[in-house]
């Protein structure tokens, strides 16, 4: 059938297909399977966006975490292997008010056995010739004085020997008692006329306080005890356990020992 228009001419109209591929010459048929863009405004094709697949951040958080553990660990025991020994002099000479008789009366500082009662150019002794049975140091906490050269030599083992003046206030002296009871190489005792209310004692050193609350008496604890000994791995077990001031005569150390009672 022919379709007929004004002129008299026939015409056949052009036929435009929809949905071909963009570019396309119109009139042209789009590839067969191809889809057809959606369109925005204007009737413009949308340009379609790409997602690209997220990582799995699990299993890499995983080995970060376990390489960082295991990087630690052996830095740590490098550190261990090769770090310098704790330096215990230098520690306690900064400590303020100590005395370092090492350095000035190292000739007091002597170490023969003797019995009978000695005489101390310090007091309470830091050191010097002294009984051949040390005062037991297993954190005893004596109520009574104790005989200065069985103390000397409890400090020949390393212990801290915390003295302190016998009129001192009862809480005062509690919470002295709190740092040494139990506590091995240490002891404690009362002095009478003490020059000051308390008195620190390790081998050749000396510190003398106010009060009990002073953080000084931690920190000479820390530095000295067991460091300044002059015989390392002596025990503080056995050893003299009576008070008084008077020291034990040559027969009864030798009765201790047939006894089995030094340690």
């Amino acid at each position: 059938m022919s379709i007929s228009t004004q002129g008299g001419e026939q015409h056949r109209p052009n036929v435009v297909k929809v949905g071909g591929k963009p570019g396309a010459k119109p009139g042209t048929k789009a590839p067969a399977g191809a889809k057809t863009p959606p369109k925005g405004p204007k009737g413009k094709p949308i340009t379609p966006i790409k997602v690209n697949q997220g990582r799995n951040w699990g299993p890499i958080a995983l080995f970060t975490a376990v390489g960082l553990l295991a990087a630690g660990i052996i830095g740590y025991g490098a550190w261990q292997a090769f770090k310098p020994p704790f330096d215990w002099e230098g520690a306690a000479k900064t400590i303020p008010g100590i005395v370092d008789f090492r350095e000035t009366n190292a000739a007091d500082l002597t170490r023969t056995h003797a019995y009978g009662t000695q005489t101390y150019k310090q007091s309470p002794p830091v050191g010097g010739n002294h009984n051949e049975v040390w005062q037991q140091c297993m954190g005893n906490v004596y109520d009574a004085p104790i005989p200065n050269e069985h103390a000397v030599h409890a400090l020949e083992h390393g212990a801290v020997w915390v003295a302190y003046r016998s009129d001192l206030p009862a809480g005062e002296v509690d919470k002295l008692r709190a740092k040494v009871a139990g506590k091995e190489y240490m002891l404690m005792s009362p002095i009478e006329k003490l020059d000051k209310p308390i008195s620190l004692q390790a081998w050749g050193f000396q510190l003398k306080l106010d009060n009990a609350d002073d953080k000084r008496i931690d920190d000479f604890i820390t530095d000295l005890r067991v460091n300044a000994t002059q015989e390392p791995g002596a025990v503080c077990s056995g050893g003299n356990t009576a008070t008084g001031t008077t020291p034990l005569t040559q027969e009864q150390v030798q009765a201790m020992m047939q006894g089995g009672t030094n340690g």
